[in-house]
């Protein structure tokens, strides 16, 4: 497999500029599985989680995504124990959004008071000023769309929101919010082998947005033994998941890919793939496979 050195791999998958402030390492963390079972709760081994954080700054990681849902707020005192005070390159993306009601149970919640509240418990939990990125984690159907990004707007203007995305919507979403405030990026789930969400990355990389997938090492039967995954890692010395990710950089200028791990091993291993270098017949043999 393609392995890592003492360096920084993720420095190598370029950059991207969120706005017209945020430049970050492409090749991101997102820390949703430094969490319990069910995204709840402490991890099993809180001091390899720390770890973890360290050592994706180390490898290059200048992107790190959590959300207050996370535990909730475990990544986020994590995040902070690890790392603060924070590298000045570092941005930390966060969400509001989701209510949690217990294990693996998410309930979406846009009313104003509700998301100014969270971003409020989000600067604390943190340990910052002004939280770097904020994405809305999902709309609430029950309230207006430019109720919920026109209270996010508001917290821009005072000056605690720097940049605002979202997460988990459609085209006609993203034309609805950015008539009340600048998007900047959008989280969207997509991999190679789920690409549902291909309009909005169209739409993404048509207005300049970051595009953000989440569960971006899934590949399902393509990762099987004679497939095309398991072929082309073979000629690359690169395993499964370092093959899924430098597809998805080649994809598009404006990937912005964020594994998530609760293993430093695992973390070296995903990183290691800002080295990987994909051929065009390789890139549409794994594209044509879906």
């Amino acid at each position: 497999m393609t392995s890592v050195s003492s360096d920084a791999p993720a420095r190598e998958a370029g950059t991207f500029l969120l706005g017209d402030d945020l430049r970050v390492h492409r090749l991101g963390y997102g820390t949703m599985q430094l969490t319990g079972p069910g995204v709840w709760g402490d991890p099993a081994d809180p001091e390899e989680a720390v770890r973890v954080l360290r050592r994706a700054v180390e490898l290059g990681v200048t992107f790190i995504d959590t959300a207050d849902a996370y535990g909730p707020f475990t990544a986020d005192l994590l995040l902070r124990k690890a790392l603060h005070p924070y590298p000045d390159d570092l941005v930390i993306a966060t969400k509001a959004g989701f209510a949690r009601t217990g294990p693996g149970e998410w309930v979406p919640i846009g009313r104003p008071a509700y998301l100014r509240q969270q971003v409020e418990l989000s600067l604390r939990n943190l340990g910052v000023e002004r939280i770097d990125l904020l994405q809305l984690h999902r709309i609430d159907p029950t309230v207006p769309i430019a109720e919920q990004v026109g209270e996010l707007a508001a917290l821009q203007r005072e000056g605690k929101i720097r940049q605002i995305g979202l997460s988990e919507v459609n085209t006609a979403d993203l034309e609805v919010a950015g008539k009340t405030a600048t998007i900047v990026s959008v989280q969207n789930r997509y991999n190679l082998a789920d690409r549902a969400a291909e309009d909005v990355l169209t739409y993404a990389e048509e207005r300049g947005m970051g595009f953000v997938p989440w569960f971006p090492l899934a590949t399902g039967a393509l990762a099987g033994s004679g497939g095309p995954l398991d072929r082309i890692a073979d000629e690359l010395s690169a395993s499964p998941s370092q093959l899924a990710i430098a597809w998805l950089l080649k994809r598009s200028p404006n990937m912005l890919p964020i594994p998530g791990t609760s293993s430093v091993a695992h973390l070296e291993n995903n990183l290691a793939a800002a080295r990987l270098t994909l051929t065009d017949k390789q890139f549409d043999a794994l594209s044509a496979a879906v």
